[in-house]
C-alpha cells in the first residue's frame, strides 16, 4: 500500500448505489486498491437514499464488483479488504439537517477531502450549498462532477454558477471519461514529443481528419435520459469535441492544467459557426429503424421499450467541422457518432496529403496518402499506414500499403489497460486537473452545439432514417463524398 500523505483522502461519494458508481466508480477504486495505489489511511463514505446499513451496502457493492470486475481480477480477500474502507450513510440530499453526519464520520481529518457527485446535475448546487451550510468542506476540498453540465449553454451556466458560489475553479474536477483513456493521453505525447508528427501537423500536410465514435448497442433502458439529450448532447458536446481539441490545439507552453486547457479553448473559439445555410452540407442527423445487430433482429428507436412514438430525437450525428485559424484553414474535421452501428469503435484517422509529385504506377495513385489511425477502443493503439515496394522479382515497383503497428497491450506487455475512471480518480487524489474540463471549455462547446440544435428546431425537419446495423443515413456518406472523400471503412 502507498503511504504517501499527498494521496491520502476521505472520499464522500453521493449517489453511491446508483448505476454509475456501481458499474464504474467502485470497480475503478477496487483496481486502485489492487494496484497498491490507495493509501492505507484512505476511507470512503458511500452516500445514497437507500435505507440500508453499512453491512448491507457492502454486500450490495460486493455483488456488483463480482459482476463488473473480470473474474481473474476479482480476489475475494482483496475485495473484503477494500470494502472495509467503505462506510454507508443514508441521506436525503435535499435535507440540510442531515449533513452534520458527514462531519461526525470524518472526525479529525488526516488527508484531503474529495466529494464525488455521481448524481443528476440538478443536484450539484443543492449538495454544494448543503455541504457549505454544514461546514463540511474546506478551501482544499476537491469536488468531482459528472457530465452533462446542463443541456444547453444557459443551463450549464446555472449549474456552474451554483458550484462557483461554493468552490473555486481550481477545486472543481469536471469529468469527461474519454480524457482518461490511455490513447487519448497519448495524443499529447504523440504530437509534442515526436517532431516527425509535430512538424507535419497542419494544413500544409494534412488533408482531413475523421473522428468516429460508434456504438453497436441501442438505448439499453436509458430512454428517459437519452430522449431528452440525443446524440449531439450526449456525445458531441463533450467527448468528440474534446478529442477534436486535443488533435487540433497548438503546443502548450508546458503540461500544466491551464496551459493545456487554454489551447483547447482557442480551438473551440475558432470553430466556424454552422449557419442555417450550411446545415444541408455540414450536418446529418439520423434515427435508427429496425434492423440487425450481431446477426439478431433488433427494434428501431421508436420501437424500444417505453418509447415515445412521435420522438424526433437523433441517435446519429455526422458533422463537418472547420477551424478558422492558420494551422487548420481548409482542413475539414469529419465527426460522426451513433447508436446501433455495425460495431463498437472509437478511432481518429489523420489523412496526410500525398507527395507533390507522384512517380509510381498511375493505377495505384489512390494508395498515395499516408494515414495515422489512433484507436481508442476496442484495441487501444496506433497504426501508421505507409507505402513500401511489394516483394518479389516479378513485382517491379508495385506498391503495397502496410501498417507500422503499436498495440498498447502487446507492445508494453501489459496485463490490462487501466480503465479511464481509474486514471481520473487517481489524478483527483493527486490534485492534478489537466485531464478535467474547465468551465470556459464547457461553455464554448455548448455555444457551438446550441447553434446546430437551434437550426434543427427552426427547420422542423425530422431525422433521416437508417437501419440498425448500418453506418448511418446515406446522407452522411453523401456529405463526405461531395468533398471527393470517403469514410475510412468505405475507402
Amino acid at each position: 500500500m502507498a503511504d504517501n500523505n499527498s494521496t491520502r483522502c476521505d472520499l464522500m461519494m453521493f449517489g453511491a448505489l446508483g448505476d454509475l458508481a456501481q458499474r464504474k466508480l467502485f470497480p475503478a477504486l477496487y483496481q486502485l486498491e489492487r494496484s497498491g495505489l490507495l493509501d492505507s489511511g484512505s476511507r470512503i463514505l458511500a452516500i445514497a437514499r437507500n435505507k440500508v446499513d453499512t453491512a448491507e451496502a457492502r454486500k450490495l457493492l460486493q455483488d456488483k464488483l463480482r459482476e463488473h470486475v473480470k473474474p481473474h481480477e476479482f480476489d475475494d480477500a482483496l475485495v473484503e479488504t477494500f470494502l472495509q474502507r467503505v462506510d454507508y450513510l443514508y441521506l436525503d440530499f435535499t435535507d440540510p439537517d442531515g449533513y452534520g453526519a458527514l462531519n461526525e464520520w470524518r472526525g479529525t481529518p488526516e488527508g484531503n477531502l474529495i466529494v464525488y457527485m455521481a448524481t443528476p446535475p440538478a443536484m450539484y448546487g443543492v449538495i454544494a450549498r448543503n455541504l457549505k451550510g454544514a461546514n463540511c468542506c474546506t478551501d482544499q476540498t476537491r469536488v468531482v462532477v459528472e457530465k452533462p453540465i446542463g443541456h444547453d449553454l444557459a443551463s450549464s451556466k446555472v449549474i456552474n454558477d451554483e458550484l462557483g458560489e461554493v468552490y473555486r475553479e481550481d477545486q472543481l474536477f469536471r469529468i469527461d471519461h474519454y480524457l482518461g483513456k490511455e490513447t487519448v493521453q497519448n495524443l499529447i505525447a504523440l504530437r509534442f514529443a515526436n517532431n516527425l508528427f509535430a512538424s507535419q501537423w497542419d494544413q500544409n500536410h494534412i488533408s482531413h481528419v475523421e473522428i468516429t465514435v460508434a456504438e453497436s448497442v441501442g438505448i439499453e433502458g436509458r430512454w428517459g435520459y437519452f430522449d431528452k439529450a440525443g446524440q449531439i448532447r450526449d456525445m458531441i458536446q463533450n467527448h468528440l469535441l474534446q478529442l477534436l481539441c486535443l488533435i487540433a490545439m497548438d503546443p502548450p507552453s508546458d503540461l500544466s492544467a491551464d496551459s493545456i486547457r487554454d489551447e483547447k479553448v482557442k480551438v473551440l473559439k475558432a470553430l466556424r459557426e454552422i449557419t442555417p445555410e450550411l446545415m444541408d452540407s455540414h450536418v446529418v442527423r439520423g434515427q435508427y429503424t429496425a434492423g440487425t445487430s450481431d446477426g439478431k433482429p433488433v427494434p428501431g428507436y421508436l420501437g424500444e421499450e417505453g418509447a415515445n412514438k412521435g420522438s424526433s430525437t437523433e441517435t446519429f450525428v455526422a458533422l463537418k467541422a472547420e477551424i478558422e485559424n492558420w494551422r487548420w484553414s481548409g482542413v475539414p474535421f469529419y465527426i460522426r457518432t451513433g447508436k446501433r452501428l455495425p460495431e463498437k469503435l472509437s478511432q481518429i484517422i489523420i489523412h496526410f496529403k500525398p507527395a507533390p509529385h507522384y512517380i509510381f504506377d498511375p493505377d495505384q495513385k489512390h494508395l498515395a496518402n499516408n494515414k495515422l489511425i489512433i484507436r481508442l477502443q476496442p484495441d487501444e493503439g496506433m497504426s501508421l499506414k505507409i507505402l513500401t515496394k511489394d516483394q518479389g522479382l516479378d513485382k517491379g515497383m508495385r506498391l503495397r500499403q502496410g501498417p507500422l503497428e503499436l498495440t498498447f497491450s502487446e507492445t508494453f506487455d501489459a496485463d490490462r489497460i487501466p480503465d479511464a475512471y481509474e486514471r481520473l480518480l487517481w489524478e483527483v487524489m493527486k490534485g492534478n486537473q489537466y485531464l478535467f474540463v474547465r468551465r470556459d471549455e464547457v461553455e464554448h462547446a455548448w455555444r457551438w452545439v446550441d447553434q446546430v440544435i437551434r437550426n434543427w428546431n427552426d427547420s422542423g425537419e425530422p431525422p433521416k432514417r437508417y437501419a440498425a446495423g448500418t453506418w448511418g443515413p446515406v446522407a452522411s456518406i453523401a456529405m463526405i463524398t461531395r468533398d471527393g472523400r470517403s469514410w475510412y471503412e468505405d475507402a
